[in-house]
């Protein structure tokens, strides 16, 4: 009888130890897919969008950038490019990648750093990327439209 008792006590425990450390749970994880957010409204003659790649619940590819309205990404326009640089020093391409990989690298967990001369874009960047993280949990892959002003 004793070692009936024990054996149950001991699978008890042996159970409520092994739920206990299982951190993940389903709302938490990011369900395989893409998944996209996009600014409600123009800004500057730009549209800012994240478009992120889940595979085996990780972030493997991020995409950051804004278009206008004919279309045309904003990191493809050099002019852009240079009068920002002289203005800002930095420029669309390389903020865009910037938090794009910070984003990827924290898996949507850590908090991202703002990059001077970006700042507008930083802000839009950090409720962007909540959303579309938001969207990779729910595994909901329509498009989210945001409020990024």
């Amino acid at each position: 009888m004793k070692r009936k008792l024990r054996l149950s006590l001991f699978l008890v425990l042996l159970v409520t130890l092994l739920t206990a450390c299982n951190n993940k749970t389903p709302e938490a994880e990011l369900q395989d897919g893409y998944y996209t957010a996009q600014a409600a409204e123009f800004s500057h003659g730009w549209k800012e969008y994240i478009t992120i790649m889940v595979k085996g619940g990780s972030i493997v590819s991020v995409e950051y950038n804004a278009k206008n309205a004919s279309g045309f990404i904003k990191s493809w326009d050099s002019n852009y490019m240079q009068n920002m640089l002289k203005a800002q020093g930095t420029y669309p391409n390389e903020y865009t990648r910037y938090y794009a990989g910070q984003l990827q690298s924290g898996q949507g967990k850590d908090s991202i750093d703002a990059l001077t001369g970006a700042t507008s874009s930083y802000n839009s960047f950090q409720k962007l990327s909540a959303a579309v993280v938001e969207q990779a949990r729910r595994g909901d892959s329509s498009i989210v439209i945001v409020d990024a002003s």
